[in-house]
């Protein structure tokens, strides 16, 4: 798979539920909207497992040792959590989508068109790039370890695009450019983080955001809303506490 292809889908998709969303209007059940997003969060739960299930490769098992791969992922969810949270990355994120959103409101005009667009592109462009899925899709496409977490956000991105395309127009399918930006952003960086990290290190980032993954998919079930942006710091932690460990079991 070509690295950036799950960007490519997701952008693809932002267009077509967009330009679905302006021809369809409000026909779309809500009803329907949950099913689609209970689906999801089930495959989404799926795909988290696979990706956690790296935390017992042989590759990171002969790096650290037989029980530390579990220890990485905990360690790195405790530490990287406690900074999430102290940084309040949750609460700043969400505050940055209503300072955006205001910011460019006021910018708008007065014309009302003009302020359905502006408030159809940030919205969309906000719940469509901020966000674990956006993070750790990207990251794994980047990094040459699929497309799969990106092309679940894209099939939810798609029936997100027409729902808010339905009462918002055109604005929303203006996203799809910074769809592109964002996430082409990310797997840029994480292709670039691919010759700098080894492949046990890889193995640790990737089964720790297995476990950030789950949080997402219990989220869309509805289930509870964990907080998976205060968890975000774990990504950067995970791959830093391989040296750590295996330098331990020496």
């Amino acid at each position: 798979m070509v690295v950036g292809a799950g960007t490519a889908l997701n952008v693809a998709t932002v267009g077509v539920g967009a330009c679905l969303g302006v021809l369809l209007g409000h026909r779309l059940r809500q009803r329907t909207r949950d099913v689609v997003t209970d689906a999801i969060g089930l495959v989404t739960l799926l795909v988290a497992a696979l990706s956690a299930a790296d935390v017992t490769s042989p590759v990171l098992r002969a790096r650290v040792g037989g029980g530390a791969g579990v220890l990485i992922v905990l360690g790195s969810l405790l530490v990287g959590g406690i900074l999430g949270s102290l940084l309040r990355i949750e609460d700043r994120l969400e505050g940055l989508g209503a300072r955006l959103r205001d910011l460019l409101g006021r910018r708008g005009g007065a014309g009302a068109d003009r302020e359905r667009f502006v408030e159809g592109y940030v919205s969309a462009s906000l719940v469509f790039c901020v966000g674990p899925l956006t993070i750790l899709g990207s990251l794994s496409d980047g990094l040459g370890r699929g497309i799969d977490q990106l092309a679940l956000k894209s099939v939810l991105d798609g029936f997100t695009a027409v729902a808010f395309a339905a009462s918002l127009g055109w604005g929303v399918a203006a996203s799809a450019v910074t769809v592109a930006v964002v996430q082409g952003s990310l797997t840029l960086a994480g292709y670039l983080l691919g010759d700098i990290m080894s492949e046990a290190q890889v193995l640790a980032l990737t089964a720790t955001g297995g476990l950030l993954l789950a949080g997402v998919g219990l989220r869309l079930l509805r289930v509870r809303q964990i907080p998976v942006g205060d968890l975000l710091p774990a990504l950067v932690v995970a791959p830093l506490l391989v040296p750590v460990a295996a330098a331990l079991v020496r």
